[in-house]
């Protein structure tokens, strides 16, 4: 997973396609979603990990 579009594809396949007009509010809910799968244990550390340097680095570029 490298990039923003990764973390997109990975939530899309459990049905979650989440767009906001805002881009802060997108990436906050993508991180509340990428925890909830984390916790019922449907992704890997490794993965949610991944996902939310993504996530988090996105959201710096944006500030």
């Amino acid at each position: 997973m490298n990039s923003f579009y990764d973390v997109q594809q990975l939530l899309k396949k459990f049905g979650l396609i989440i767009y906001f007009k805002d881009e802060m509010n997108t990436i906050e809910m993508m991180n509340q979603e990428l925890k909830t799968l984390h916790e019922s244990m449907l992704i890997s550390n490794e993965e949610f990990i991944q996902a939310r340097l993504i996530l988090n680095q996105r959201k710096m570029k944006k500030l």
